[in-house]
Parts: structure tokens; C-alpha cells; sequence
């Protein structure tokens, strides 16, 4: 058994045989401060998806649940939403309709975007170099940086003009997407992506100074302490920084190494890779902004369909806080494309919500930790959070995390609430008998087009059952979880 104090003011005491851990609390314990970064954005499918029911519903489901602020998707410059365009003899034309459209359905659900700008316009590519996913982005750089400019400029304009400076100055403005990867066929392609970001950034300052721009937006963690280096020695603004990475990146790209590097240390490992890079740098103290993450980039059911990704987010939440600004999801909604035309829910989208807007056991991970606190209670455990709501409420989130391909056994985890008057907590469980939808679709035999009726009762058995009551008797209660199960622990003084 593994005793676990939280807080300073604690004291041994005798433990339950059948613990495996036992944590003991303390409200008037050591606590810091504890934003919720893990739920601030979230990813989407590209552009032009937002102007579909399907996803506007799920968005709102997500913004309901997790009160995000910001959603991030590519391809605003595809050819598909129209902005950009040619005449007969060359000069360009702007239509801003789609773009009107898919931005005011976004801020009419309470949601700014996360503008990500790319890909490039066909007619202003040097080349037409297509990158492999089903829209086919043209990711070469321009032909005419002028022409570049000119575009972003009538951009951001329209944007003021349309929204006003007060709204889109509290926007974020993110120069391409994972240029050191297939998405920028520029070369060399570190210092030509450079140059598109010095191109971008000053021309959107010289609208409006408060526009907030940033970059690399690379993949693998990659790029910035040698981007912070390039704007600084040149006066190039830049008001945060942004990359990615997922559970499945090898050590090889992200840290030029060979380890093992489980999927449980992955992402924390790289956020705090950059934040030693940000803190060794000119700009200390910048924000830092992942803009993508989540436990793989593969359509993996057993990962990102399956009960794995509570524990998963609640760990990453664990080891992440205080290493960065804010992380965003990959994604909130497999209305999605990039692999193709969806076939079937269920196929290991990235998505909180499959085909048919079924609830994922991620989405009501994600549901479940939107409850915890904003103080966060020091305990060196590696399967609990211990945090505090304003009204004093404590809020601790318990996990039993297994690696995808291993078998697990339930664990108990007994907590010992010290000072504390409340005779009950409210506990509120995902695992394979509480808010798990995959049990009942394999029920009605898997399939592949769910009818109306299907879709409602399998949104029905996704929902969280309401939270149990469970007695504290001297000072102690215990939760059992399951393998890859997930718990939150409400106590209030004096609850019932």
C-alpha cells in the first residue's frame, strides 16, 4: 500500500489492509492555483465543416459540457470557402460570404476562433503541392509575398470592419499548421516558413496592433526556441507561441533520442521540453500554447473510442499543470474528413463525439473533470488530483490507469478527509457500467448506419448515471476502480 499526504498539515495513521493507496487530506493544506488549461479550445474538422448541423450541434454539446472559449481548424484559405480569387488579368478578389458564415456561427454559440491561417489559395501557390488528406491542401508558399500580404491585410480588415477591434483583438491569429512536416513544401523549410511568418505577422500589426499572432504551430514540439531566436533578433512580433504533440510521437522526433517514452509522459515530457526552451529564451514568461494533442494521430478504437482516455487526460492533466497556457484537443467532433468520408461511428476518430453525435467515453472524461476546482492541492500520487472550488467544495479525481494492450485489476484508493465535517461525498464514476456507450452498441450488433432510433438510445446509454452518495465514516471513505476507470470525489463541509 502506498500512503499518500496531501497538503502540510497531515499526520500518520493507521490504514485499511485492503488499499491499495491510501491519501490523506488536509484543507488547510499548501494549494496553488489550478485554471482549467486542459479545456479552454479544442480542434475540428477544416473550415468548411463548421457550416454543417452535425457539427454546430456538437459544438454546442462540447460548449455546454466544457464552456470552452476557442475552437482551431484548418483551411480557412482553401479554395472551398472562396476567399481568394483572381481576374483576367491578375489582380486579386476577395469574398469574404463562407468566412462571414462560419464565423458568425461560431460566436453565435459562444466560441471564438482560433484562426489558424492556411492553407494556400490555388491561384497565389508557387506550385500546386498537394498534401495527402481528402481536401487535398495546397501547402507550397505563395507565388507573391505582395499578393500574401495583400490577403492577409483584407483579412483582418474585414474581420475588424465585421466584428469590431474590441472582439477580434481577443482572437489568436496562428501562422500555418506543422510546417516542419508534409504540410509546407517550402525550402529550406525552416527559414522559409520564417519567412511566411515575418510576412503574416507585420502585415496583420499594421492593421491593428492588438491582433495577436504567433507561431511555429509545428508538430513533434519542434521549432521553438529557434523561432523565438528568429523574431527576436529581427523585431518580428509574435504575442504567444504554439505547437503540438501526441502520445504516440517517437523520442527520436521529439527530443532527438531513443527512448521508450511511455504514452502516459509523452505530451507533459514535450510541454516541459518547450517550457525550458521558453524560459531560457528572450521571452520568458510568453504564453505557450499547444494547439493540438491527444493520446495518438492514428484511428486507433481501442484508444480514442475506448474508457483508456479518462485516466489518460486525467494524468495528462496532472503532469501538464503549470507547463503551459493552454492546450487544445484533437478533436472535438468526428464530423471530420481527412482521412476520407466517414464510414461507421466508431472507427478511432479523434473526436469527443462520434458519427451520429454519440457521445465518447472521452467526452464525459472531459465532462466529468470540467467539475474540479481552480486550487489545486499538492499530492504525490500518480492517480489523483486534489483540488478546491471557490465555496471550499473539495474535488478529487481518481484513476486506475493500463497501457493500451495490458490487463488490468481494479484498484482501491481510500481517502482520509482530515477537518472536515461532511458526513457524505458525491461520487461520479466512468468505466464500463457508467457512461460508456460501447457496451450498448455492440448490443444492437455494431452498426454501421445507425438508424434515428439507434442514435437515441445509444445517446441515451452514453450518459452519465447522476453521481452516488457515499458515507464518510471516520473520516474515510474508499473508492474501488476498475481497470482504466475514472471517479471524481465531491465533499462539501456539512453535506448530507
Amino acid at each position: 500500500m502506498k500512503i499518500i499526504f496531501v497538503g502540510v498539515l497531515v499526520s500518520l495513521m493507521a490504514t485499511s489492509a485492503w488499499s491499495d493507496e491510501e491519501i490523506i487530506l488536509d484543507p488547510r493544506g499548501s494549494h496553488h492555483s489550478f485554471p482549467h488549461f486542459w479545456e479552454q479550445m479544442f480542434g475540428s474538422g477544416r473550415a468548411i465543416l463548421t457550416l454543417r448541423e452535425s457539427y454546430r450541434h456538437d459544438l454546442r454539446l462540447v460548449k455546454n459540457t466544457t464552456d470552452f472559449k476557442f475552437v482551431r481548424f484548418h483551411a480557412i484559405f482553401h479554395d472551398e470557402v472562396g476567399i481568394y480569387d483572381e481576374d483576367k488579368q491578375g489582380n486579386p478578389t476577395y469574398n469574404f460570404s463562407y468566412l462571414d458564415q462560419i464565423y458568425d456561427g461560431l460566436l453565435a454559440n459562444g466560441v471564438r476562433p482560433f484562426v489558424e491561417l492556411s492553407f494556400m489559395p490555388g491561384k497565389l501557390a508557387s506550385r500546386q503541392a498537394l498534401q495527402s488528406f481528402k481536401y487535398h491542401p495546397i501547402v507550397a508558399p505563395p507565388r507573391n509575398y505582395a499578393k500574401w500580404d495583400a490577403l492577409i491585410t483584407a483579412f483582418a480588415a474585414h474581420l475588424i470592419e465585421r466584428y469590431g477591434i474590441d472582439e477580434v483583438a481577443q482572437w489568436y491569429f496562428e501562422v500555418w499548421n506543422e510546417p516542419n512536416l508534409d504540410f509546407w513544401v517550402g525550402t529550406p523549410k525552416q527559414q522559409s516558413y520564417f519567412t511566411l511568418y515575418d510576412h503574416t505577422a507585420q502585415a496583420l500589426k499594421a492593421v491593428n496592433d492588438r491582433l495577436r499572432v504567433g507561431g511555429p504551430s509545428t508538430a513533434q514540439a519542434a521549432w521553438v526556441g529557434a523561432f523565438i531566436r528568429h523574431c527576436t533578433e529581427r523585431g518580428i512580433p509574435f504575442d504567444f507561441v504554439s505547437t503540438h504533440v501526441y502520445a504516440n510521437d517517437k523520442s527520436q522526433d521529439v527530443f532527438a533520442t531513443h527512448e521508450n517514452i511511455p504514452r502516459a509522459e509523452m505530451v507533459c515530457r514535450a510541454a516541459k521540453k518547450v517550457r525550458d526552451e521558453v524560459n531560457a529564451s528572450p521571452r520568458r514568461g510568453i504564453p505557450i500554447i499547444w494547439s493540438e494533442y491527444n493520446a495518438t494521430y492514428f484511428n486507433e478504437p481501442k484508444i480514442t473510442d475506448s474508457l483508456f482516455m479518462g485516466p489518460w487526460l486525467a494524468d495528462t492533466l496532472r503532469r501538464c499543470d503549470g507547463l503551459t497556457d493552454m492546450m487544445s484537443y484533437w478533436t472535438l467532433s468526428d464530423v471530420f474528413e481527412e482521412q476520407g468520408v466517414v464510414k461507421r461511428p466508431f472507427y478511432g476518430g479523434f473526436g469527443l463525439i462520434a458519427a451520429g453525435s454519440i457521445p465518447k467515453p472521452a467526452f464525459n472524461a472531459f465532462k466529468i473533470l470540467h467539475g474540479l476546482g481552480t486550487e489545486r492541492y499538492d499530492a504525490d500520487s500518480e492517480h489523483a488530483l486534489v483540488t478546491q472550488r471557490a465555496d471550499g467544495t473539495l474535488v478529487i479525481a481518481l484513476w486506475n490507469y493500463v497501457a493500451p494492450g495490458r490487463s488490468g485489476a481494479p484498484t482501491t484508493i481510500s481517502l482520509r478527509l482530515r477537518h472536515l465535517a461532511a458526513r457524505s461525498a458525491r461520487v461520479l464514476r466512468l468505466d464500463a457500467d457508467h457512461g460508456d456507450v460501447s457496451g450498448a452498441y455492440q448490443q444492437m450488433g455494431s452498426p454501421i448506419y445507425p438508424t434515428p432510433a439507434q442514435l437515441e438510445q445509444l445517446e441515451k446509454a452514453s450518459r452519465l448515471p447522476s453521481p452516488e452518495k457515499v458515507p464518510i465514516v471516520n473520516e474515510r471513505l474508499s473508492i474501488t476502480l476498475p481497470a482504466n476507470g475514472l471517479a471524481t470525489v465531491e465533499v462539501a463541509a456539512g453535506q448530507d
